[in-house]
C-alpha cells in the first residue's frame, strides 16, 4: 500500500534516489524520528537508475578520495547493514592515459591515494592490455589502476537503504511532488506538495538533477545544471575476463565494464547541451563508434540490445555541494555530485545525519558549501569521467 502523507514530520527529505534514501536510512538508524521522504515519482527513478554503478576512491581531490573510501567500505558491508544484496563486484578501476601530463595527473593522485589508504599503482601498457585484453595498446603511455574499486547495481542500493529506513520508522512517499517551501523570517514551516502539505522545520534536497528548483522555491542558489549522459548494453562477448576493471579511456571519457554477457558502455558528448534530456538519441554514437575504432576495435563487431538515457548533476567545479544554507536555517542539500552520487551515497548519508544532528562528519565537508562559488574557492576534480 502507498504510504500516507502524514500532516507533520521532524525532517523532509526531497529525493528518493540513492542520496535520500542513505539520507533517510541514517537518520532513522540514529533515532531521529518522523523522518519523511518525497519523491516525485518511484524510488531510484531519476539519476540512480541510470547510473553506470561504478564505486572508487580513484580521485584527485583529497576529500573526494575519503568520500568514495568510506563508501567502498559501506557497499562492502551492504549484506549486513543495512541488509541488501548488491551484485558487488570490486574488479577495480582502470584509467588509460596517453599523455605525458596524464601520467603525471595521475601519479600525484595515486600519491594521495596511497596516503589515504587505497591500493592504487601506476601501470605500464602491457599491465593494462593484460588487465583489459579488449583494449588496443596503440598510443597509450600507461595506466593507472585502483584494485579496491568496482560496481554494483544502484537499485539495489535504494532498495536496501529504503527498506532499512522503513523498518527503522521512516516514512516514505512517493508520486508526490514539492510544489512550495513556506518560512517564517529564516525558519521553515511548511512543504507543500501536490498530495497536501507538511508542518517541518527542515528540508534536506536530496533531488538531483532538479535540486535548483528546489533551492529556488526558498531562495537557496544551489548552482547544478542537468546534463545528459547515453549509455549502451551491448551483446554477449565471448571470452570476457571474469575480473575484467571498469575501464576508463581518459582522454576520450569512453569507458565500459562487464554487464552480464556483454559489456555496458558510456561515453561523455562534448556537444550535449543542458537541460532535462531525456530521450535517448543517435548523435553521439558516431563519436562513440570513433573512439572505439581507435581504443577497443573488436567491439565494432558486437551488437546493442539497448540503453538508456539519464541526467548528470552538474556544478561549475564537477565536485558536490554538501551543507546547509546560510540564509535560511535548517535547509541542507547533497546534490550535485556531477557523476559520483551514487558512489558517494553512503559517505554523504552519514554525513548530513551528522550536519542535522549537531556532530561533526568524519571529514570536513566545509569546502563543499554552495557559498565557495560567491568566495571564489572552488575546487578542482580531475579524475572525471
Amino acid at each position: 500500500m502507498a504510504a500516507t502523507l502524514p500532516d507533520a514530520a521532524d525532517v523532509v527529505i526531497v529525493g528518493g534516489g540513492v542520496m535520500g534514501t542513505s539520507i533517510a536510512f541514517h537518520l532513522a538508524e540514529a533515532g531521529v524520528e518522523r523522518v519523511l521522504l518525497l519523491e516525485r515519482d518511484e524510488l531510484g527513478s531519476g539519476s540512480t537508475s541510470k547510473a553506470a554503478g561504478g564505486v572508487r576512491a580513484n580521485f584527485s581531490d583529497e576529500l573526494n578520495i575519503a568520500l568514495g573510501a568510506r563508501s567502498l567500505e559501506a557497499f562492502a558491508r551492504f549484506g549486513e547493514r543495512p541488509g541488501q544484496e548488491i551484485d558487488l563486484h570490486r574488479v577495480g578501476y582502470l584509467f588509460l592515459l596517453e599523455t605525458a601530463d596524464q601520467l603525471e595527473l595521475f601519479r600525484e593522485s595515486t600519491r594521495l591515494q596511497n596516503a589515504a589508504g587505497q591500493p592504487t599503482r601506476m601501470l605500464d601498457v602491457d599491465e593494462a592490455i593484460a588487465l583489459a585484453p579488449i583494449v588496443s595498446a596503440e598510443g597509450l603511455a600507461g595506466a593507472c589502476f585502483s584494485p579496491a574499486d568496482g560496481h554494483c547495481t544502484p537499485e539495489s542500493v535504494v532498495l536496501g537503504y529504503a527498506t532499512a529506513a522503513r523498518r527503522l520508522g521512516a516514512t516514505l512517499v512517493t508520486g508526490c511532488e514539492v510544489i512550495g517551501i513556506d518560512a517564517e523570517g529564516n525558519h521553515i514551516r511548511t512543504v507543500r506538495t501536490s498530495r497536501g502539505d507538511v508542518r517541518t522545520s527542515t528540508v534536506i534536497c536530496a533531488a538531483g538533477a532538479w535540486s535548483a528548483r528546489l533551492g529556488d522555491l526558498i531562495g537557496v542558489d544551489l548552482p547544478v545544471t542537468p546534463l545528459r549522459r547515453q549509455i549502451v548494453v551491448t551483446d554477449a562477448i565471448a571470452d570476457l575476463p571474469p575480473g575484467l576493471p571498469m575501464t576508463i579511456d581518459f582522454t576520450s571519457t569512453f569507458y565500459f565494464h562487464r554487464e552480464g554477457p556483454g559489456l555496458l558502455v558510456g561515453m561523455s558528448d562534448p556537444d550535449e547541451q543542458p537541460g532535462f534530456h531525456l530521450n535517448r538519441t543517435d548523435t553521439w554514437l558516431p563519436r562513440l563508434t570513433e573512439t572505439m575504432e581507435r581504443r577497443a576495435p573488436s567491439l565494432l563487431d558486437v551488437g546493442l540490445t539497448g540503453g538508456w538515457a539519464g541526467l548528470y548533476e552538474v556544478t561549475p567545479d564537477h565536485n558536490a555541494l554538501i551543507g546547509e544554507a546560510d540564509g535560511v536555517s535548517r535547509f541542507l542539500y547533497a546534490t550535485g555530485f556531477s557523476g559520483h552520487g551514487f558512489l558517494q551515497g553512503p559517505a554523504v548519508g552519514e554525513i548530513i545525519r551528522d550536519l542535522y544532528l549537531g556532530r561533526e562528519p568524519f571529514v570536513d565537508i566545509s569546502p563543499l558549501h554552495a557559498r565557495r562559488f560567491h568566495l571564489n574557492t572552488a575546487r578542482a576534480e580531475w579524475n572525471v569521467v
